[in-house]
């Protein structure tokens, strides 16, 4: 039978943020959708989509699993072999099943293990998050278990998210990913580590002002304001990625070594080394990032027209140096890149195209001493996740992500807001620029 609009359902176990967007968004498109989450949570999901035409909550994964042709699990990459090990037996036959986790060898071992023979897997990820626009974004597929058909199928599923389908397998998917989400995250978790050890709310101070620094404090918000397993996944359970958060975290040690140590021409030399490797010719005309002063209107301070005082800029060049020591080629992913990845890329391309405020930097790294105790905290940062990570501690990240969070939470709703039109604004801008 050919599975159309008309005579298939699709299944969604798991209603957290992604899951009840893709809820939303497929039903409204006229998609029927058999819905779950845990078993406690089964009244409260019924009255929250009881106005959703199309809709039916279920109590659990079995009753989803068997009835539905197009199956996703939407649930956190820690909990997927269990999760699959459930439901999996109970599968309709013949139908499609895929996953949205961050990390894909995990959850294609889980759906080989525990799913029947008759069963076709094409896997997705949508590459942004639940607040995002998808329209545009990356969605990757993976055909790993079959057919020309069931792929194009999921292509029409999925086709009013009005996405850019990249496909992969699952291999290449976790690869570009750890290396355009890992070292992001663990810059920003790191920002929000240090301002929480040191009592300090950046945009109170003139120390963060102007455009760069607006990024930072807005994305580390943007972060710490979703679900700590959201970045947790990806991180314990990609082994590219711990490499990465690793040399990240190496990357941010050697460097604040060097500035600790005075030594001025090797940390030049060392940096603008790693800004050739990465920045190579060629790339020039990819610009990725408005104007530094355009950036100024997305501030949560009201010192936005002050002069912003120079920074060393401790977390761009690490990311840079980390890039070059792992002959990682940033632009080499575009198409699958994050909101995040790409402002997070076009911030440190504005800091290293421009010879005079990366030397400024540089120097400022040296001879002032302004930012040096908040270095030394996000030196302890990043080296503490990096740790959490190598250890594969799950709680230990939780505990550490939702006691930041909690210190920055009053200012979640304004940050949102803000967050969300200056990723509007500048995405476009990139997405216009990338087109040329």
């Amino acid at each position: 039978m050919v599975l159309t609009k008309e005579n298939a359902s699709i299944g969604i176990i798991g209603m957290g943020d992604m899951g009840k967007m893709y809820t939303q968004r497929l039903s409204m498109a006229g998609w029927r959708i058999n819905a779950c989450d845990k078993t406690e949570n089964y009244e409260d999901l019924q009255k929250e989509f009881a106005s959703q035409q199309g809709v039916t909550i279920l109590p659990n994964g079995h009753l989803v699993s068997r009835v539905s042709d197009f199956i996703l699990y939407s649930v956190e990459a820690g909990v997927i072999d269990r999760v699959v090990a459930q439901y999996g037996p109970s599968t309709k036959v013949g139908a499609i099943v895929g996953g949205q986790t961050s990390c894909k060898a995990p959850e294609l071992a889980a759906f080989d293990k525990h799913l029947p023979a008759d069963v076709e897997v094409v896997s997705c990820h949508s590459l942004h998050g639940p607040k995002v626009n998808p329209k545009g974004q990356p969605l990757v597929l993976i055909k790993h278990r079959a057919s020309d058909e069931s792929l194009k199928f999921v292509e029409e599923v999925l086709s009013s998210f009005e996405s850019e389908y990249v496909y992969l397998t699952g291999e290449m998917h976790d690869r570009i990913t750890a290396d355009t989400q890992a070292v992001t995250h663990a810059a920003f978790l790191s920002m929000g580590t240090a301002w929480q050890a040191n009592n300090q709310f950046p945009w109170e101070m003139s120390r963060w002002i102007g455009g760069i620094e607006n990024v930072k404090i807005n994305i580390t918000l943007r972060i710490y304001s979703n679900k700590w397993h959201v970045y947790a996944g990806l991180a314990i359970l990609n082994p590219a990625a711990k490499e990465q958060i690793r040399q990240y975290a190496q990357s941010v040690t050697e460097l604040y070594k060097l500035v600790i140590g005075g030594h001025r021409e090797e940390l030049k030399r060392r940096v603008k080394a790693a800004g050739a490797a990465v920045f190579k010719e060629g790339t020039e005309g990819q610009d990725l990032l408005l104007k530094d002063e355009v950036l100024d209107r997305f501030s949560l301070s009201n010192r936005s027209r002050e002069k912003a005082p120079p920074n060393n800029h401790l977390s761009l060049l690490a990311i840079v140096d980390c890039w070059s020591r792992l002959g990682i080629v940033p632009y080499d992913h575009m198409i699958c890149s994050t909101p995040l990845f790409r402002l997070w890329l076009g911030v440190t391309e504005y800091l290293f195209r421009n010879p005079e405020l990366l030397d400024e930097a540089l120097d400022t790294a040296i001879d002032d001493n302004t930012f040096r105790s908040d270095d030394l905290e996000f030196t302890f940062a990043a080296r503490a996740w990096s740790d959490c990570v190598s250890f594969g501690d799950f709680e230990s990240y939780r505990h550490r992500f939702e006691r930041i969070q909690e210190y920055f939470a009053p200012r979640f709703p304004e940050a949102a807001k803000l967050g969300n039109e200056m990723m509007k604004t500048i995405l476009e801008k990139t997405t216009e620029s990338s087109s040329k």
